[in-house]
This record gives C-alpha cells, structure tokens and sequence, in this order.
C-alpha cells in the first residue's frame, strides 16, 4: 500500500482535501496534469490552438494531431474559408494611441491595460461610460416569454430520454417565443405539424430552416423543431458532444439534419447549397465573447442573389469579457462614442464584476444606479482624491462589489447596444435588446432579437 500511494501525485486538492489519485511521472512528484511547465517550452497548437505542445515536439505532434484528419477534411469543404468573418483591425493603432497591436487581447493584458492607467483617467473612464450608457441603454426592456406553442416542453412531454433542466427549458422557450412575437416564427396548429407550403410561404415571412451558431448539443434546435415543425436544421459547433439531440432530431420524419463541426470565424453561409434561397432564422443561446459578433458577421455581410434569407435573429449574449476589438462588430460606432481601442478593451474587462459574484438576483437595475454620485464627495475634492490612492488597483479593491457589478453589467449593455446598432443601421432589420429571461435564472440575460425589415430603412 505504501509503495502504491509513492507513486501517486502529490498535488494537493483543497475541495477533495486530498492529494491527486493519478500516477505520477517519471522524475516528477506530480502528474502529467499538475506538472509545472516552464515558461517558453510550451507552445499552442498550429492545428488546435486549444491545446499546447512541448516545442522540441511540434514538427512530430502537427503529423499525428488528433484533429488532423477534421482539419483536413473541413478544408476540402466549400463552406470552409478561413477567417471569413475573423473582422480586422482597420488600423486604428496609430490614430488611436492604441498599446496592443495584437489580434488577440488576453485577459492578463487587458488588466495590465487598467491598472497601468492614472486613477484620473480611470474615473474619466467611467464618467464616459456613465454618460453613453445614460444615452443609449434606457429601453432594455423585460421580455419573458412562454409561448403556448412549447407547451409540450414546459409541461415534460416530451421524450423522457431527453435531458430536462427547468432552467434551460425556460430560457429556450422565451428565446423562442421572442422570434414569435416578431413574426420571424409561425406557431403549428396544436398536435399538426406545419406543412411544406406553409413553411415556405414567403408573404408570411415563414421559415423552413434554422441555424443554430455554438450550437453545443442543439437542445435549443431541438425545441424549435418539436414546436414550430422546422424541417431543415443547421448545427454549427467547433466541438464534439456527447448526448446530443442528433439522434432524437433524425427520427423525425422529413427532418433534414447537418451539424457543421466548424469554427464560425471560418464558415461561409452563401457556401452551404441547401441553403442557397431558403428562408431561415439564426439562433444562439449564451453565444460567448467574440461569437456573437462571427455569427453576425455570418449571416449579414454577403448578401447576393443565392444567399439565404434571413428572416428573424435571436442571439443571447453571454462572456463579454473574451470580447476583441478585432472582431467586434460595430467599431465605428464605438469610435465615435469617444472610446478607444484601448478603452474597449478595459470595459470588456470590466464586464467580468457583473457575474463574478451571486449579484445577478439581487441586482437593483442598472439603470437607477449612478455610479458618479456615490462619489460625488471624491469628485468635488479633485486631486485630493487622486493623491489618496496611488494606483488604480487600489481604486479597485476598495469599490463595493455592487458598485463592479453595476459598472460590469452597464459596460456589457453598451456592447450589445452597438451590436444592435449594426443590424438595424447597416442592414434595415428591425432589431432590439431584450431581457429574457429573470437575473435569478441567469445574470447573462440579454437577447438581441431582430425580424422584418425596417421600411424606414432606404
């Protein structure tokens, strides 16, 4: 037994209060999990950035990558063009001030980017924010919805071989009864299907397809499908899933599956050919960080005459804080709010405060929370205030959580405004930010909905 537990890793779990159960390796004290690795011998993947390989081991590990063989198979594809609706810089560095250069902004470096700044510019910051948010965040309205059409799910008959969690069932059906409110859905008839003709009837702005962006394992779609009779699906997820709704999809009569195991920087929609002229709505459920700006960019930066007919969107935004000014959708509009690359950056970060704690249920309202007259005191002392406290991480810590909170959730609001803003300015859909959803289900609750074209719109 003694020589048994020598082999075993020493690393220390504090939760389990015991050490680690794995072998360890050889002339090591830990495992292959909790070895230390030095700094500069490990590098990304060039296949699969998602993981890391021992540089002395690269040219042998790209030959023999589990993902090879997807890799290469995905790029003989018609839909596969790398980086498609990757974004680009648009080389705003020089006019800007900008100190990161590079495409991608990791969470280390965009905290070196706040508390690198002054405690003046850190609270000219938030002035900023005070004052765009009080300008363009006051109609984020509540939009819970449990539409009669997925009454089959709320009330569990379904398959018992399903997966049912209240929680998630709840936010699908508001998701989906928001497209129906807009018009984007059309509700069967109770226990009939929609038939083909139905489904394609242009002038009721019906659909016969979905696309469901980091799709995970495609309940969202599931539901639809067993609601609202949708008879092609399109699942596009970068990862592999077990107990997905595949299987339960493909018993369905008539039913049209494809999964796309693709990345949505590197899909192109127009390439997909049973799409070309359908009509279809896109959905995603907590579509993280920069997905929400790739899936916009999918959907609505090609439009010709094969491209298929968006009819309705519903994307519920989630992790802002992975947000990258590369990719984000809206930088002019972000520019012209005076706020800089650099500054995009910081208030993406900033978003972390909203959900970094139990705030979500019992958050106030943002709206009715001023964050500049909490301090007004501070303010009217000037440079005293300053001279106090000499870096902004100590401006930081000694913020009331509340006060993050509220700072986090009205920089997030901000960033699906000018998301928002895009579909309706630069291609006419009627579209709006919703909460969908109680903060007490989940603190991630915003749903940018859009539908018909707005005939305002020349």
């Amino acid at each position: 037994m003694e020589a048994k537990s020598s082999n075993r890793c020493s690393f220390w779990l504090p939760k389990k209060k015991r050490s680690c159960a794995n072998t360890r390796i050889e002339s090591s004290m830990f495992c292959g999990n909790h070895s230390q690795r030095l700094e500069g011998q490990w590098i990304p993947c060039p296949i699969d950035p998602s993981h890391s390989v021992l540089q002395e081991n690269l040219e042998w590990h790209v030959k023999r990558c589990p993902l090879l063989k997807q890799t290469v198979a995905l790029s003989g594809q018609r839909f596969y063009q790398k980086g498609i609706n990757a974004g680009n810089e648009e080389d705003v560095e020089e006019k800007m001030g900008s100190c990161c250069s590079d495409s991608l902004v990791t969470s280390e470096m965009k905290r070196k980017l706040l508390y690198s700044m002054s405690v003046t510019k850190f609270h000219q910051l938030i002035k900023k924010t005070e004052a765009v948010h009080g300008g363009i965040c006051k109609e984020i309205e509540d939009s819970y919805l449990s539409p009669e059409a997925c009454n089959i799910w709320f009330n569990k008959e379904i398959d018992r071989k399903l997966p049912f969690q209240e929680k998630h069932v709840l936010q699908q059906g508001s998701i989906l009864g928001n497209l129906e409110e807009i018009g984007a859905l059309k509700r069967c008839n109770k226990n009939v299907e929609c038939c083909e003709s139905d489904l394609e009837d242009e002038d009721d702005n019906s659909v016969s397809a979905v696309v469901e962006f980091g799709a995970g394992r495609g309940y969202l779609t599931q539901m639809l499908a067993d609601c609202y009779g949708i008879k092609k699906v399109y699942l596009v997820e970068r990862k592999s899933y077990k107990l997905k709704a595949d299987r339960s999809l493909r018993q369905k009569e008539n039913l049209v599956l494809e999964r796309m195991r693709i990345d949505i920087e590197d899909l192109n929609l127009n390439a997909v050919e049973s799409l070309h002229g359908v009509s279809y709505v896109a959905v995603g459920k907590h579509l993280c960080g920069p997905a929400t700006d790739l899936s916009l960019r999918c959907c609505l930066s090609r439009q010709d005459g094969e491209s298929p007919v968006l009819r309705g969107l519903a994307i519920a935004t989630c992790c802002h804080h992975l947000c990258q000014w590369k990719s984000y959708i809206n930088k002019e509009y972000i520019l012209s709010l005076g706020i800089s690359k650099d500054e995009f950056h910081i208030m993406t970060s900033f978003t972390s405060w909203a959900v970094d704690d139990d705030h979500g249920s019992n958050l106030p309202g943002v709206d009715g929370i001023d964050l500049l007259a909490s301090n007004a005191k501070e303010e009217e002392e000037g440079e005293v205030r300053d001279d106090s406290l000499s870096s902004v991480e100590e401006v930081v810590k000694k913020m009331k959580p509340m006060e993050r909170a509220v700072l986090g959730f009205k920089c997030k609001q901000i960033i699906d405004a000018g998301r928002m803003k895009w579909v309706n300015k630069k291609h006419g859909l009627d579209s709006k930010l919703v909460k969908y959803i109680p903060a007490s289900i989940s603190p991630e609750n915003t749903l940018l909905i859009a539908g018909k074209p707005n005939p305002s719109v020349a």
